[in-house]
C-alpha cells in the first residue's frame, strides 16, 4: 500500500489527550503481539488522569475511573426481554427462503433478524428503522416503526413489491446512520461480508444503495461502528480462522469510503474472550469472542460482546451477549462476565438456540434503553437455527451499574475506605464548565445529598451536605440544588470532588449540565424519540 493510502488510516495520534483526560499511548492503536488468556486492566484505570474532565455526557460508575473512595457496592443489572417478543418474525415469502436448504433438501431456516445490521432512530423522519437479514443468508431488508415494538415492512421499489433493499447472498452486515455526514448521498453507510472481504455501500435514504468498493481481507463476522469521540470508523474484524479460534482485530480510519482498502498487516490484535468468561457447565468448552458491536453511549464506548460457549450436534450454538466498557476506544473494562442478554433454556422459545446483538447496540426511549437482538428458535436434536427472528430487551437508562447498599443480587463489593460513613461515594478530582448537577437515582424510600470538596478535601461553602436540598424519588434525571447557591458556575473549570451520600437508594450516574433541563451533551447511541442529533441536547424535555 502506498504511503498516501496508509495515511487514510487514523494512525499517528499517539499523545492525543481525549475528552476525559486520557492520553493515548504511543503507538496508537497499540500493537499487541498476542492476546492473553488472563483479564487485562485498561491502563487508564491503573493510572487515571489527575483531573477528569466531565463536560461530555453522563458519568457512569461502570468501573473505578471516577471513584476515589466509597462505602457503596456496585450492582450489575441485566436487560429484560420484552413480553411482545419476537417483535419481528419471518412472514414474507422472501424471508422464508433458504437456498441452501432448497439445494440440499434439508430443513429450511426462515430469517428476519439483524446479523448485526442496524436498528436506529432517525430524527429526520422520526422513525425507528431496522435493517436485517431477510431470508437465511439472503438479502438485506428494511422495516420501520413508530414505537420500536410494532414494525412495518414497507413495499419498496428496489425489488418491486418487497422490502428488500440489497439483493443477494450475504453473511454478517452492518448499517449505520451517519448524523455527522455533510454529504446527503452518504448519510447511510453499509458493509456486508462476502467472500473474505466487505462490500461497502452508501445511500441517501437507507433504501437505495450505491456500492463504493471492497475492503481488505476480513473474516465472516466482521462489523463496524463509528467512534465520535475520535471521529473514526472502526472495523471489528473476526480473526482466528486459521485456528478456528475466534477473536477480534481492530482497524480505524477517518474515511469510510476511501480508507478501508487495508492490507493484511494493517489491522491490529484487539480483544478476545478470556479465562474470566465462564464456560457453560453442560458444554465445558473454552469461550471465544464471536462478535463485538460497539456504540458511543453518553461518556463511554459501550461494547456488546457475543460470546461463543460451544456447540453440539443436538443444539445450534447457544451464543449470548455480555457487556463491556471502554474510555479510550480500544481497551475494555469487563467487570461483569455474567450474561447481559441470553438464550432461553426452554426448547421452543424464540431464543433457545442463539442470541446476538444488533448494530447500533441500543436506543434511548424515554427512561429506558432498547436493545435489539437476533434470536434463533433452534430445532431440537439438530444444529439448525430454524426460525430466526428479532427480539427486544430493555434496561433503565444508564442502568448497567448502580452504586447502592448491599443486599442486591449480582454485586461486586468494593473495599470500603476506613472511616468512611455508610452510603458514601467520593469522586476523583473532576473539572466541568456547566452549572447544574444532575443524578440518575432510584430512591423512592430514601434520599441523596451531595457536597463539593476542594483539592484538599475541604467542603466548599455553600455546597455542603447540610445545605443540599435532599433529592428523593426514582428518576433518570433529577437536579441537585443547594440553598444559598443558584448553580455551580462559581466552581467552573476548577478541580473539585463530589461527595454523594445515598440513603436507601441506588445511584446510577451524575453529570453537570450547562442547561437547567439536564441535557448531558453526551452521545445517545443509536438515538431515540425526542433527540435531534447524535448527542443529548434536550434533557428532561
Amino acid at each position: 500500500m502506498s504511503i498516501r493510502g496508509r495515511d487514510l488510516f487514523a494512525a499517528g495520534e499517539a499523545g492525543t489527550t481525549l475528552y476525559n483526560g486520557i492520553r493515548l499511548t504511543d503507538p496508537w492503536p497499540p500493537r499487541l503481539r498476542s492476546l492473553p488468556d488472563l483479564p487485562v486492566t485498561p491502563p487508564y484505570l491503573i493510572d487515571p488522569p489527575a483531573v477528569v474532565p466531565i463536560d461530555l455526557g453522563r458519568q457512569l460508575f461502570v468501573d473505578d475511573f471516577l471513584i476515589e473512595q466509597t462505602s457503596l457496592v456496585r450492582t450489575f443489572h441485566r436487560a429484560e426481554y420484552h413480553p411482545a417478543n419476537p417483535v419481528l418474525s419471518p412472514t414474507t415469502k422472501w424471508e422464508k427462503r433458504d437456498p441452501y436448504a432448497d439445494r440440499t433438501n434439508t430443513h429450511p431456516n426462515p430469517a428476519a433478524m439483524p446479523f448485526s445490521d442496524g436498528v436506529f432512530f432517525d430524527p429526520k423522519d422520526r422513525l425507528f428503522k431496522m435493517w436485517y437479514m431477510g431470508g437465511y443468508s439472503e438479502n438485506t431488508c428494511y422495516a420501520t416503526s413508530t414505537d420500536g415494538i410494532h414494525w412495518d415492512k414497507p413495499s419498496l421499489d428496489v425489488v418491486p413489491g418487497t422490502n428488500i433493499v440489497n439483493v443477494g447472498h450475504r453473511d454478517s452486515s452492518t448499517t449505520w446512520i451517519d448524523l455527522n455526514e455533510t454529504n446527503p448521498a452518504r448519510r447511510y453507510k453499509m458493509a456486508h461480508w462476502h467472500d473474505s472481504y466487505l462490500e461497502q455501500f452508501i445511500s441517501p435514504d437507507g433504501i437505495h444503495w450505491t456500492k463504493t468498493g471492497n475492503s481488505g481481507y476480513a473474516g465472516d463476522r466482521t462489523t463496524f461502528f463509528y467512534n465520535p469521540f475520535r471521529n473514526v470508523w472502526v472495523f471489528s474484524l473476526r480473526t482466528g480462522e486459521e485456528s478456528a479460534f475466534r477473536q477480534r482485530k481492530y482497524l480505524e480510519t477517518g474515511d469510510f469510503v476511501g480508507g478501508t482498502r487495508w492490507a493484511n498487516g494493517d489491522p491490529v490484535l484487539w480483544v478476545r474472550a478470556d479465562s474470566a468468561d465462564p464456560k457453560r457447565r453442560d458444554y465445558n468448552i473454552p469461550t471465544e469472542l464471536y462478535n463485538l458491536d460497539c456504540v458511543a453511549y453518553e461518556s463511554i464506548l459501550l461494547g456488546l460482546f457475543t460470546i461463543f460457549r460451544g456447540e453440539r450436534p443436538e443444539r445450534e450454538k447457544p451464543n449470548d451477549v455480555c457487556v463491556g466498557y471502554s474510555r479510550d476506544g480500544f481497551h475494555w473494562a469487563r467487570p461483569d462476565r455474567d450474561v447481559f442478554m441470553g438464550v432461553s433454556e426452554h426448547a421452543g422459545d424464540w431464543n433457545w438456540a442463539n442470541v446476538q446483538s444488533a448494530g447500533g447496540c441500543c436506543l434511548i426511549v424515554g427512561d429506558k434503553l432498547y436493545f435489539y437482538v437476533s434470536g434463533r428458535h433452534g430445532l431440537p436434536g439438530t444444529s439448525m437455527p430454524d426460525v430466526c427472528s428479532t427480539g427486544l430487551a430493555t434496561l433503565r437508562r444508564d442502568g448497567f451499574v448502580s452504586m447502592d447498599h448491599p443486599g442486591s443480587a449480582r454485586i461486586e463489593r468494593i473495599a470500603a475506605s476506613p472511616g468512611l460513613p455508610p452510603g458514601t461515594l467520593i469522586t476523583r478530582p473532576v473539572r466541568f464548565s456547566g452549572k447544574h448537577l444532575f443524578v440518575n437515582l432510584a430512591a423512592p424510600a430514601g434520599e441523596l445529598r451531595a457536597e463539593i470538596l476542594d483539592a484538599a478535601g475541604t467542603t466548599i461553602a455553600p455546597y455542603t451536605g447540610a445545605t443540599c436540598v435532599p433529592v428523593r424519588g426514582d428518576s433518570t434525571c433529577l437536579r441537585v440544588a443547594w440553598t444559598g447557591a443558584p448553580d455551580l458556575s462559581a466552581l467552573a473549570n476548577r478541580p473539585v470532588r463530589f461527595r454523594f451520600q445515598v440513603t436507601n437508594g441506588a445511584l446510577y450516574a451524575f453529570w453537570v449540565s450547562p442547561d437547567p433541563t439536564g441535557a448531558s451533551h453526551g452521545y445517545v447511541a443509536a438515538g431515540g424519540p425526542g433527540f435531534t442529533g447524535p448527542t443529548d441536547t434536550v434533557g428532561h424535555r
